[in-house]
């Protein structure tokens, strides 16, 4: 499965961005799928995970409130809405994904994907 993640970009402070993820290869059904974010000079971390049915997401508490996962699954693509975006949120932003269901206490460790995309860039100026 390849992952191609697009929608980064340069934004203010307050406003939104959609990054979008696609998945495509000869396996395209996928379970979980999930984004995570790399700031300047730190770790990996989680921003937020969907389930392969869509009804349930799980979400960072940096982020919750402010940014909704979705999914298509028809089109094999995972979304992530991010508004009132805060400079904190610049970072090179991952989708990932794994062929199946990864349990609760794993959903926000990178290790539980085996799917990854190459990352697009999101920075916010103040």
């Amino acid at each position: 499965v390849q992952l191609q993640a697009s929608g980064g970009g340069l934004v203010q402070a307050g406003g939104s961005v959609r990054l979008s993820c696609a998945a495509s290869g000869r396996r395209t059904s996928v379970g979980d799928m999930a984004w995570f974010r790399q700031p300047p000079g730190k770790e990996r971390e989680f921003v937020a995970c969907i389930r392969q049915s869509g009804g349930t997401s799980y979400y960072s508490n940096s982020v919750k409130g402010r940014f909704t996962i979705s999914r298509d699954n028809a089109k094999n693509t995972v979304y992530l809405q991010m508004n009132s975006l805060k400079p904190e949120d610049t970072a090179v932003y991952y989708c990932a994904a794994d062929p199946f269901r990864i349990a609760l206490s794993a959903v926000q460790f990178s290790t539980s994907y085996d799917y990854w995309g190459q990352g697009t860039q999101v920075t916010v100026s103040s």
